[in-house]
């Protein structure tokens, strides 16, 4: 039985699509961590929850295994920083490492804060892991109820 080769100068309809599903699929390869590629880029960002209700703002921020002391959290010129640091578990270091998907190093995050923010009395609060932070709106900026009387 003879084997049929395919002739090379035989137009393929379905060839430019494939190179076109390759060059997506390429374009959606990425590491999920990238590493440090400048001085300030961080490989690991927390990542933040931006919630609104009448009275103020909630911030909440997903940091497994901080405790208060690996926090830096400030407000200046309406931007919220928070900063910290994880450090590397000695006790890993003892033996082969088969997989490695929990991280250790520093990290800093900001987030540009509205006009309404009243900065003085903002509350943090750590547990389980989650920084949770309530920025309260300025008096001036709550909403008002009027009521309207009819005559």
């Amino acid at each position: 039985m003879a084997i049929m080769k395919r002739p090379t100068d035989v137009y393929d309809p379905f060839r430019e699509l494939r190179v076109l599903q390759n060059e997506i699929n390429d374009l959606f390869n990425f590491d999920r961590f990238p590493g440090t590629a400048g001085l300030f880029d961080r490989s690991f960002s927390p990542a933040l929850d931006v919630t609104e209700s009448e009275d103020a703002y909630t911030v909440r921020a997903e940091l497994p295994g901080l405790s208060e002391k690996d926090l830096d959290v400030s407000i200046a010129s309406n931007v919220l920083t928070i900063r910290g640091e994880k450090k590397e578990d000695k006790e890993r270091k003892n033996g082969k490492v088969y997989r490695r998907e929990t991280w250790s190093g520093s990290f800093q995050r900001t987030l540009p804060l509205p006009l309404s923010v009243d900065a003085g009395n903002v509350k943090a609060d750590l547990k389980d892991g989650v920084l949770t932070l309530v920025l309260p709106k300025r008096e001036e900026a709550k909403p008002k109820q009027i009521t309207v009387k009819a005559k």
